[in-house]
């Protein structure tokens, strides 16, 4: 265990959390909509940045496009209409990105101070336990040696049986009153050193109390954090969703609306359906695709707890999260640095890279999507909440663009894909950064890992 005395119970907050995110997992299942918690915050989002939510019933049909297309003015009207619904979608698209994006690196940064403030308390937890044992062990020897004396016979026997051959011999005598002296002050010695060393640890001890304090306030900070902005991330997904299922419709219809030509609004209509048609062909053949990787993954993890299988299974329900080796391990580091910036100097994960972008991203074991979204220098991320009361989670960085297989609140089982591998955040090529939580704080994932039966090397 990486943090001392941490609490049998669940942090304040923590099981708040995943019950909203598993009662709205129940929800979709009971509605079959694919809405999240977030739904209701992504709408205020988007009133107070200003963007007109745009719905399906606020879209003209073909049929509008063909009545107008007769009437010069109604044309015009119709034209200036869907200009607008486009400039609508495009800009909530950006605004919601925008809004996701700021809500995600405060959450980021929210999280690396409650790291810090973990490792903090952690290092003056050690020092105080230290510090104690120098103590304790300064008492015992200076207790042995009072009783030693003790046994010897108290205040005179000692001194008699010390000085009972020396009294013929005045030099002799005067070496061997030094040498009691020199005993007495040692003795002396060794209780200052036991004191010092205990006022020390109470003061250790004291510290780390306030840092604890400090720790619990910083991660509610954290969870709220990330609660926004998980909405502000559902609000930019619902924004892009109506994007690409209404502007090529759009774009077609004012197409139509603007020709002059002899070619009729049917023939745009069947354009746009065709084109509809060949994006969802592509969309399908992309799903073969990402599957057939998906088992050829599973195939060279062979099941059996491999070193650098992506889900390789190992004990307990826990599996290898990704494929390749280890390009970087836990804890402090050099950092690296290019045009963009530089790496952190702790690295609280491990990364595992393949060489590429787009592999495939295993849960490490079953649980609860609490966050999936942008997460400043970790780029796109999912944090799954893994715990069943133990406050464990598992949280997986710099995924592809577009490469999410879940979103907040799914239910997701030990090796599923939730997503896919990229170099998005403070990334300087493609892997996967992934992290082991403990009750908020990250601890060592290689030493859990390895805990559990599954190598990171």
């Amino acid at each position: 265990m990486n943090h001392p005395n941490i609490e049998d119970a669940r942090r304040p907050g923590q099981a708040s959390l995943v019950r909203r995110a598993r009662a709205a997992r129940q929800g979709r299942r009971r509605s079959g909509a694919v809405l999240s918690i977030a739904t209701v915050g992504a709408l205020i989002l988007g009133l107070f940045l200003g963007a007109p939510a745009a719905y399906a019933d606020d879209y003209p049909s073909w049929d509008d496009v063909q009545a107008a297309k007769a009437n010069e003015d109604a044309a015009a009207n119709e034209v200036g209409r869907i200009q607008g619904l486009i400039a609508s979608l495009t800009q909530n698209v950006a605004d919601t990105k925008a809004a996701a994006e700021a809500a995600g690196n405060e959450y980021f940064a929210a999280q690396q101070a409650l790291d810090a403030q973990a490792r903090r308390l952690a290092d003056l937890q050690g020092q105080a336990d230290t510090q104690k044992k120098v103590a304790d062990d300064t008492a015992s020897k200076a207790g042995q040696i009072a009783a030693q004396l003790s046994r010897d016979g108290g205040d005179t026997t000692a001194l008699q049986l010390f000085f009972s051959k020396s009294t013929a011999n005045t030099d002799e005598l005067l070496q061997r009153l030094g040498q009691m002296d020199r005993v007495l002050s040692g003795t002396q010695a060794i209780y200052d050193k036991a004191l010092e060393a205990k006022n020390t640890a109470q003061s250790l001890t004291d510290q780390a109390t306030s840092a604890k304090v400090e720790r619990d306030r910083l991660a509610k900070i954290a969870e709220e954090k990330m609660q926004k902005a998980q909405a502000a991330a559902d609000a930019a997904a619902k924004a892009l969703a109506n994007q690409q299922t209404y502007l090529g419709q759009l774009q077609a219809q004012l197409a139509a609306l603007q020709d002059t030509t002899a070619k009729t609004v049917a023939q745009y209509q069947a354009g746009e359906a065709a084109r509809a048609a060949a994006e969802a062909a592509r969309q399908a053949q992309l799903a073969a695709e990402r599957q057939a990787a998906e088992e050829a993954a599973r195939q060279n993890g062979g099941g059996g707890g491999g070193n650098s299988g992506g889900g390789s299974v190992g004990s307990g329900g826990w599996v290898r999260p990704f494929g390749g080796y280890q390009s970087s391990g836990y804890g402090y580091r050099v950092p690296d640095c290019d045009v963009w910036g530089c790496s952190s100097s702790f690295h609280a994960g491990v990364d595992l890279a393949d060489g590429s972008c787009g592999s495939p991203i295993f849960a490490a074991h079953s649980g609860t999507v609490v966050y999936a979204g942008w997460n400043g220098g970790y780029g796109n991320y999912i944090k799954i909440d893994n715990s069943d009361g133990t406050g464990l989670a598992t949280g997986y960085g710099h995924i592809l663009n577009g490469g999410y297989n879940v979103s907040g609140g799914d239910w997701v089982n030990a090796g599923q894909v939730i997503a896919y591998a990229g170099n998005t955040g403070g990334s300087f090529g493609c892997h996967l950064h992934f992290e082991v939580y403990q009750w908020g704080s990250t601890i060592n994932p290689i030493n859990f890992m390895e805990n559990q039966g599954v190598y990171m090397g």
